[in-house]
C-alpha cells in the first residue's frame, strides 16, 4: 500500500482497496476510524511487466542483429586465400548412357592390407613382379607377387603424426607418381620434396631436383604425375600448382587457377624444361604405345590433354576430352592398348548441377567459402561412388567401370595393369582395392 497524501490533519488518502473500507481512488480514512491491519500484496501493473518485456525481446533481437552484422562486416574484410575468377563450363555433365552406362563391374573385386595401406596413390612394378606404391603418410612399399607387404623407406622425416595429419606432409612427404627406370630404381615425384631417385631394395634416396630448385625460377609447389620414357630414359612430371600445396588440393580445385606445368628431366644432364604452362591442376600422365604424345589430365577443369612428343606437331597442346563426367587423377596405359583414366570425383547432375558446377562463375561466393568453411567440410559433397574410364588413342570415350554404391571403393586416383591383377589407387582410403580379372563389358 502507498500512501498519496493528507487531505486535512485527521485523514489521508491511499491507493489499495482494502475489502471495502478503502477506495482505490479518493476514499479517506479518519483516525477514529477503525484502522485495518491486513492489507493484500500489491499486484504488478500488467502494462509496465508487458512493455518491460517488449522492451527487452526488442533489445536483444537488436543485439543479436548487431552482432550478426558485425560478424559479416568482419569476415568481409578478412583476406581470402584464394583469387578465382569467373569461369564458363563447357555445359551440364553428360548422362550416363553409351559408354558412360551405369554397371557394377567395380564391385568385383577385393581389398588388401585393410589398416595397413593408407592412400596408395600411384603404381609401377619390376621385372620379377613386385609392385610399388606410396602412401599418405610418406612411406614407400613393395607388395611381392604372393602379396607380402614391405616397408622400403620414408620420404621425409618418419614421425609418429605422418598420416594423421596433413600438417605434417611437408615433413613427412607424400610420393604421388610412380616409375621404374632402365635402371631398376624407383623414380618418385613427392609433392613436397621433390623428384627422387630411390634403391627399391635398400631404400637410399637420390635427391634429382628439389622443389624449391623448381624450373624457369618458379619452384614446385605440388609435383604429382609421372611417367618415363622407355626410348631416351626422358622422365615426364606435373607441378600441379606453383601457388598451392597438395595438402591445400580443396582451395586449389576451388580457385580454378592455371598454375600448373608439365616438365622433363633429362636424367644424363639433370637439365628440367618446361613443356607446357598455365595448364588446370595438371596431374597423371601416360606415354602412348609409339611415345608420338603424352595424354594428361587437368584435374579442376575435368579435362584431357594431348601433347606431341614426334612428328609435324611435336611441342604443341590440344585438348582430346572436354566436359569430362568427373574430374580425372592418374592416367595409363592398359595391358590391351587402351588408356586407363581414373576419376576421383565423379560429376553428375542429379537435383542440382554439381557443387563446383554451381560456383564457377561466381569469384565472391569462392572467396566467401575460402574464408569460413574448414577445408575437411568439402568431404561431405564427395559421393562413394567408383568411377575408370577406358579411352582410345584418339582420347574418346570407348567405354566405363562403376561402383555405384562404392562397395568395393571410391574416389580412384589410379588403374594399373600388372600381370593379370588390376590395382586401383585411392589418395585416402586405408586400403588396396585390387580386381583379379578384367571385365570392360557389363
Amino acid at each position: 500500500m502507498s500512501f498519496l497524501r493528507f487531505h486535512n490533519k485527521s485523514s489521508f488518502c491511499c491507493q489499495t482497496e482494502v475489502k471495502g473500507h478503502l477506495s482505490c481512488q479518493r476514499t479517506c480514512w479518519y483516525l477514529n476510524a477503525p484502522f485495518p491491519t491486513h492489507f493484500p500484496a500489491v499486484k504488478k501493473h500488467q502494462k509496465t511487466s508487458g512493455f518491460r518485456g517488449a522492451f527487452m525481446a526488442s533489445f536483444a533481437r537488436r543485439s543479436l542483429l548487431a552482432a550478426l552484422l558485425a560478424v559479416a562486416v568482419g569476415v568481409y574484410l578478412l583476406p581470402s586465400p584464394i583469387d578465382p575468377k569467373p569461369h564458363s563450363l563447357k555445359g551440364p555433365p553428360p548422362t550416363l548412357e553409351g559408354p558412360l552406362a551405369t554397371n557394377t563391374l567395380l564391385q568385383k573385386g577385393r581389398r588388401l592390407f585393410t589398416g595397413k595401406l593408407h592412400g596408395p596413390e600411384s603404381f609401377t612394378a619390376d621385372e620379377d613382379g613386385n609392385v610399388y606404391t606410396g602412401t599418405v603418410d610418406g612411406k614407400l612399399w613393395r607388395i611381392s607377387p604372393d602379396d607380402n607387404l614391405t616397408f622400403i623407406t620414408q620420404m621425409g622425416q618418419n614421425l609418429p603424426e605422418c598420416g594423421f595429419s596433413t600438417d605434417y606432409e611437408p615433413v613427412c612427404g607424400r610420393p604421388h607418381g610412380l616409375r621404374m627406370d632402365r635402371h631398376n630404381r624407383l623414380i618418385v615425384a613427392d609433392s613436397y620434396l621433390g623428384l627422387f631417385a630411390v634403391d627399391p631394395q635398400t631404400g637410399e634416396k637420390t635427391l634429382l631436383r628439389p622443389n624449391a630448385e623448381g624450373a624457369d625460377g618458379v619452384p614446385f609447389a605440388f609435383l604429382n604425375g609421372l611417367e618415363i620414357s622407355a626410348q631416351t630414359g626422358t622422365i615426364y612430371f606435373t607441378d600441379s600448382s606453383s601457388r598451392w600445396g597438395r595438402r591445400h588440393v580443396k582451395l586449389e580445385v576451388i580457385e580454378l587457377n592455371s598454375l600448373g606445368r608439365l616438365l622433363s628431366y633429362d636424367p644424363r644432364s639433370g637439365a628440367v624444361s618446361v613443356l607446357l604452362d598455365s595448364l588446370y591442376m595438371p596431374n597423371g600422365i601416360a606415354l602412348s604405345p609409339d611415345e608420338d604424345f603424352l595424354l594428361l589430365a587437368e584435374t579442376s577443369i575435368g579435362r584431357i590433354h594431348r601433347f606431341w612428343l614426334k612428328g609435324q606437331k611435336a611441342g604443341t597442346g590440344e585438348v582430346v576430352l572436354d566436359n569430362m563426367i568427373g574430374y580425372p587423377d592418374n592416367i595409363r596405359l592398359s595391358d590391351h592398348g587402351t588408356f586407363l583414366v581414373g576419376i576421383t570425383t565423379p560429376r553428375f547432375r542429379r537435383l542440382t548441377p554439381p557443387f563446383l558446377d554451381a560456383i564457377a562463375p561466381y569469384p565472391a561466393v569462392k572467396r566467401f567459402l575460402a574464408k569460413v568453411v574448414p577445408l575437411s567440410w568439402y568431404n561431405i559433397l564427395l559421393p562413394r561412388y567408383a568411377l575408370v574410364l577406358e579411352l582410345g588413342l584418339d582420347g574418346r570415350i570407348v567405354g566405363s567401370l562403376h561402383d555405384p554404391e562404392g562397395r568395393l571403393t571410391w574416389a580412384i586416383s589410379d588403374v594399373f595393369q600388372h600381370r593379370g591383377r588390376t590395382y586401383l589407387g585411392s589418395t585416402d582410403l586405408p586400403f588396396l582395392a585390387v580386381l583379379e580379372s578384367w571385365e570392360s563389358d557389363p
